[in-house]
């Protein structure tokens, strides 16, 4: 993971100019803290802050082709980069990067390459002989990347968007999926999958394809040549991809470098639902396990560092990206710099508990495909940029393109929450990898129930952000919301404190744009909230506000201070 900012067409080439663009490209020096590079070309500026995953000692960037008339800057990884290197034979490379590759293909194949890429990835390419540029995203938006208009005329591309944002008059998130072309004249999807249409598929399920492909995903995100580990939460999704990794981890070539025992990591509160079952399955596979632990106060006093870094005052999200924030420090501190994580799967199988009210399976599949386009707004977000703070890169093998339009193209009968068959959330998940003679993992982990990273932490540390905020923001204030903030306005206490941490950091209204609103519950989009008459009561982002589903569930007569009918206050 790397921090990239990419100024083009600007009307100022002065000394001055390459300074201020090296002072903003510093703002982004938490994301690659192993080297800084600046390419400077008439008026256009290319600047990189590099995390040397892959080929730590010669892939400094930016990278370029073999005259070095194309120029590169690229954040992310290219899984597939040894089979793409073995279609450009006749090109000379200059080092072991994996992104190197991108100029290159730039050069045999011109705009339309960015579908040969299997990876996470943003990136932007300068073509100098004519000074046309390109930039392009990865499918899902796992990578972070901004898009902005200086006054001047030029065109900015940034990691984050605390790079952009003092000196550009208008931004935005770059939509994932879409390249950028100054030749074609603005933005174009190049991720077409047949799911983006929405229309319900009919393909059989397979177990075998499902679970082979995910193994895949999962191998080819250990290409490494520094420490890593997984982050494991107890859950089904970060237990399943340490249970593959650990398959597979002694024949790696990371495991010649590094040793064959897998490191994983958890954190929460003392006592937290997730310590116990991480503890169960680290015990289980044998790996070096790390439980790191926080307290209410730590993560409070973190609040406003979280909301710099991930840049967003949606509440989930903030909930969320504490402890992992908080996590992937002592992470670092431990000297690993790569993590694998279970981002993505609740979007794609139909894993939040409010699913389990899905009407049919029409319904279920749209608001899986609603969910998958929305990701790099919420999870790809919190996932990349509370680890990046601390120069940890975050890998989510659910969001494997191969293995997303393999269980996107499946009946989303299979999908449906059907208790009367015993198949819980993610059924299809877990039938896949309920393997007899060779167990991935035990059966009570296996079929465990869905628990949201902000719930598993500790149940206690959403009811303390809530008591938090409710000290912090008085009635009177919370009357005034819809005038003071008429777009996207809070409607709770621990909202409207959010927001008003973001507004200090991020005062344009080009920055408010980039954050979704709309109610939800239990991650909902605004649409399901449909599904159950009482939801629109209890309008609230974690797993318990799905009421009559999760084991520990807010108690619907006691809404407002959202307590546990069950489990640790």
């Amino acid at each position: 993971m790397c921090g990239i900012l990419a100024v083009l067409g600007c009307v100022d080439n002065s000394q001055a100019k390459r300074a201020r663009i090296i002072e903003l490209s510093r703002r982004l020096r938490h994301r690659g803290p192993d080297w800084s590079g600046i390419h400077c070309h008439d008026d256009c500026y290319l600047a990189h802050q590099r995390l040397a995953i892959v080929d730590p000692t010669s892939g400094d960037q930016p990278l370029y082709n073999e005259d070095k008339t194309v120029i590169v800057t690229v954040n992310g990884e290219i899984y597939n980069h040894k089979q793409l290197r073995q279609k450009l034979s006749s090109h000379k490379f200059r080092t072991g990067s994996d992104c190197e590759v991108i100029a290159h293909l730039y050069e045999e194949y011109g705009e339309e390459f960015v579908n040969m890429l299997d990876g996470m990835f943003a990136f932007i390419l300068l073509d100098t002989r004519d000074k046309s540029f390109i930039a392009a995203r990865d499918a899902i938006g796992i990578t972070p990347l901004y898009l902005g208009w200086g006054l001047d005329g030029s065109t900015w591309f940034a990691s984050e968007m605390k790079a952009l944002s003092d000196d550009c008059e208008r931004f935005m998130s770059f939509p994932p999926g879409h390249i950028y072309s100054s030749k074609q004249g603005g933005l174009r999807r190049w991720y077409n999958p047949p799911w983006f249409s929405e229309i319900v598929p009919s393909t059989p399920y397979d177990p075998i394809l499902l679970r082979e492909t995910f193994e895949r995903a999962v191998v080819k995100r250990m290409m490494t040549d520094v420490p890593f580990g997984v982050l494991l939460s107890g859950g089904l999704d970060s237990s399943l991809v340490a249970s593959v990794v650990n398959r597979y981890l002694a024949e790696s070539e990371a495991a010649r470098q590094w040793g064959s025992q897998l490191h994983t990591f958890c954190i929460g509160l003392k006592g937290s639902p997730d310590l116990k079952a991480a503890k169960e399955v680290a015990d289980y596979l044998g790996t070096r396990h790390h439980e790191l632990y926080f307290t209410v106060q730590e993560g409070i006093d973190a609040l406003e560092e979280v909301i710099y870094h991930i840049e967003t005052y949606d509440v989930t999200t903030i909930r969320a990206s504490t402890p992992m924030f908080l996590m992937s420090r002592k992470i670092k501190a431990l000297g690993v710099k790569m993590v694998l994580s279970g981002e993505g799967s609740d979007e794609i199988f139909g894993g939040y508990l409010y699913f389990h009210k899905a009407p049919n399976k029409k319904e279920l599949h749209e608001e899986t495909c609603r969910k998958i386009k929305a990701l790099h707004l919420y999870d790809c977000l919190r996932a990349n940029k509370s680890t990046a703070a601390w120069g940890v890169e975050a890998r989510v093998p659910f969001l494997d393109k191969e293995f997303i339009e393999v269980a996107m193209s499946m009946d989303p009968e299979w999908k449906m929450i059907r208790r009367d068959l015993g198949r819980i959330e993610k059924w299809v998940l877990r039938n896949a990898f309920d393997d007899e003679e060779n167990p991935y993992l035990p059966k009570h982990i296996l079929y465990r129930q869905k628990e949201q990273f902000s719930d598993g932490v500790g149940y206690s540390w959403i009811d303390a952000l809530k008591d938090h905020a409710d000290k912090q923001v008085p009635d009177a204030t919370m009357l005034a919301a819809s005038f003071i903030y008429p777009e996207n306005t809070p409607t709770t206490k621990e909202g409207y404190l959010y927001r008003t941490i973001f507004e200090k950091f991020f005062p344009k209204n080009a920055a408010r744009a980039t954050v979704p609103g709309g109610p939800s519950v239990a991650c909902s989009t605004a649409k399901a909230v449909e599904w159950d008459a009482a939801w629109s009561k209890n309008l609230d982002p974690s797993g318990r506000a799905a009421l009559g589903v999760h084991e520990a569930s807010y108690d619907a007569v006691d809404t407002k201070v959202h307590k546990p009918k069950n489990g640790p206050l």
